[in-house]
């Protein structure tokens, strides 16, 4: 029997009433070309809202006749649900610049996403932009339902301070390869330096993976995503080693099974994070900052990570399309992308980052090592079902790497045959 998580079984029975129980969408004809007043929504973080503000501002002052509001996205669970809810019940804003590409498949399903390439130059646009990453974010029709916005490349952050307390040396770490990174690890956590070496979440949450197991399996892969070719690409030699390695982290006691209630790092209670750029802000003046690659089994060059990329998307509740689409492109824009890095330290999705924006590097050398990862990142698969495929993953890691009720080639052959029957059972039901 396959499993569901409740969330998204609400959410898929929901999808098909939306037409019936929500507003009319408008004539996708007319609406493509009509301009006037349109809506935005924000996340709530306070740098990205701050620069919502100024964006929007300076947008309005150049457009009076089609002014733009900004408002958070609607409160909920997760931001996922809010816009989910919000589509069914037809109330999206025209435009969502946090949206993730996880669930850009529920959306679709839903009817409630405009795509892209409808507009005059909209497929050249979003492939100039990001160039080749752009085709991880094309959905199986082909077409482009969401733009690549923003990136956090996960990697390792650690505290140099702990790190010298333990006797290590903080400019040189030793985390490249899997021996190395738990050698290190046993040293932080037996010198009392730190009660944890690296502290993941040990929730069942179906985007936790996206913060253990999913960078580390991008950069052993060498770029793989977790379904590639339309089938479970991660039992694999390079999952398998993925997952003895954080085993043998949660075996030594050196990854708490336990969740910590507060933030690890920023408390000292560990020495190292797997996060992207948007926390380096949060520790500056707590933690002395050092930034390391995910590690490989041999510490090898070129290594990929997972992106931690939200998109922007335009929804099909949108009433003046040609506006939200002029302030995408806008938004969007190699000035107001300069803006939005300086604002957030958060890698726009631009193939041209460091070469255009090289002052800002140049002064901000700890944001230079994830532009560069940004090159070199993995995105969550477009597929029908994602959230649930996600969730039963995280299901069989929990069992098997987290707590070692099982073996982890058991677990990842476990979840290998979920994830190939959900996959079935979502590719009879388009």
């Amino acid at each position: 029997m396959l499993r569901r998580t409740a969330s998204a079984l609400v959410v898929l029975a929901l999808a098909g009433t939306a037409t019936a129980c929500g507003r009319a969408a408008p004539d996708a004809t007319v609406a493509a070309d009509a301009r006037g007043p349109i809506t935005v929504w924000l996340s709530n973080n306070a740098q990205e809202v701050q620069w919502g503000k100024q964006m929007v501002a300076a947008w309005n002052e150049r457009h009076p006749d089609q002014h733009v509001t900004a408002q958070q996205i609607p409160a909920g669970k997760t931001s996922e649900e809010a816009i989910s809810a919000s589509i069914i019940a037809g109330t999206t804003a025209c435009l969502a610049f946090n949206t993730s590409p996880a669930a850009v498949p529920t959306f679709q399903k839903q009817n409630g996403l405009v795509p892209l390439d409808d507009f005059p130059g909209g497929t050249s646009y979003v492939t100039e932009r990001s160039g080749a990453l752009a085709d991880q974010y094309k959905s199986p029709d082909g077409k482009f339902y969401q733009l690549p916005w923003k990136s956090n490349p996960v990697m390792i952050l650690y505290n140099k301070k702990l790190f010298k307390k333990a006797g290590l040396d903080p400019e040189h770490p030793r985390l490249a390869t899997y021996k190395e990174f738990l050698e290190t690890s046993r040293t932080l956590v037996h010198s009392g330096a730190a009660k944890a070496a690296i502290w993941p979440s040990p929730s069942s949450d179906f985007f936790q993976p996206w913060y253990d197991f999913y960078p580390a399996f991008a950069a052993q892969s060498g770029g793989k995503q977790l379904i590639e070719d339309g089938k479970p690409a991660f039992d694999s030699p390079a999952g398998r080693q993925v997952a003895a390695f954080w085993r043998k982290l949660y075996a030594q006691k050196l990854a708490p099974q336990e969740a910590y209630p507060g933030d690890a790092l920023n408390d000292g209670k560990s020495a190292m994070a797997t996060v992207g750029p948007w926390a380096v802000s949060a520790y500056k003046n707590s933690v002395d900052i050092g930034v390391a690659p995910v590690p490989t089994a041999d510490g090898g060059a070129g290594k990929h990570s997972f992106s931690d990329e939200k998109s922007v998307a335009m929804f099909s509740a949108c009433k003046n399309r040609a506006t939200a689409w002029d302030l995408l492109k806008f938004a969007t824009s190699s000035a107001q992308d300069g803006k939005f890095l300086e604002t957030t330290g958060q890698m726009p999705m631009r193939e041209d980052l460091t070469a255009r924006y090289a002052g800002y590097f140049a002064e901000h050398p700890t944001y230079k090592a994830f532009a560069d990862q940004a090159e070199r990142v993995v995105e969550v698969p477009n597929v029908p079902g994602s959230v649930d495929i996600w969730q039963a993953f995280r299901d069989e890691w929990t069992k098997s790497v987290i707590f070692g009720r099982e073996s982890t080639r058991a677990g990842l052959r476990n979840a290998s045959s979920e994830i190939t029957d959900l996959l079935n059972e979502y590719g009879d039901q388009s």
